[in-house]
This record gives C-alpha cells, sequence and structure tokens, in this order.
C-alpha cells in the first residue's frame, strides 16, 4: 500500500512560470532574481512585478522562484514573499511595485 514509504521528490511548478523550476532557482540564485515563497497569490505577484521590473530594465527577465521552507530559512527569511537580488535579500514580507523593485536591483547592483 505504501502508506509508510518514502514519499516521491515531485517538483511541481507553483506558479506555471517556466522559471520555477529548482534548476532555474539555483542558477537565479548566483546571479539574478529570486522570490521566496509558497507559492500564494502574493508571491506569484510578487514575481510577475519583478519579471516587468527586469523587462523594464532591459535585463534578462528570469526569476527563480523557490517555495521549499528550509532553503527560504537558509536565507534568513521568516516573512514571505520575500525577494532576492544577486544573493542579498533586499525586501521580505510584503508586495513591491515594480518601481520598487528596479529601484532595488539598481541599488544591489550599483547602477543609477
Amino acid at each position: 500500500m505504501g502508506l509508510f514509504g518514502k514519499k516521491k521528490d515531485e517538483k511541481k511548478c507553483c506558479c506555471n512560470s517556466a522559471a520555477c523550476t529548482e534548476n532555474a532557482a539555483t542558477e537565479a540564485s548566483a546571479s539574478g532574481v529570486l522570490v521566496l515563497g509558497s507559492g500564494c497569490a502574493k508571491c506569484n505577484e510578487l514575481e510577475h512585478a519583478a519579471v516587468a521590473a527586469l523587462k523594464e530594465l532591459g535585463m534578462d527577465a528570469s526569476v527563480g522562484h523557490i517555495t521549499d521552507f528550509a532553503k527560504i530559512a537558509s536565507y534568513g527569511v521568516m516573512a514571505t514573499p520575500a525577494l532576492v537580488v544577486d544573493g542579498q535579500v533586499v525586501s521580505s514580507g510584503k508586495v513591491l511595485k515594480i518601481d520598487e523593485i528596479k529601484a532595488l536591483i539598481q541599488k544591489v547592483r550599483g547602477e543609477s
């Protein structure tokens, strides 16, 4: 019956985004933009705003999305959704507007 067997490790997309895969999240964490959150409406809203901000800045618009709470906690984040730019947590606990995200990306990357 398999009641007590090990669960299969299924990787499901939390937001129907092509960027929402474990590999994309790992790649984005090194030098990109990540959204940390459970995949709820607010997390998805932040992800869409981040994609729009990157497009407006003329940058690669791939955004990773991490839903594993152990990985989220490893960033020191206690409130989601959170935004990570180039490995640095720049916001947590709120949905940012596109202009706010653009300003944070430019600040972290040293652009004007």
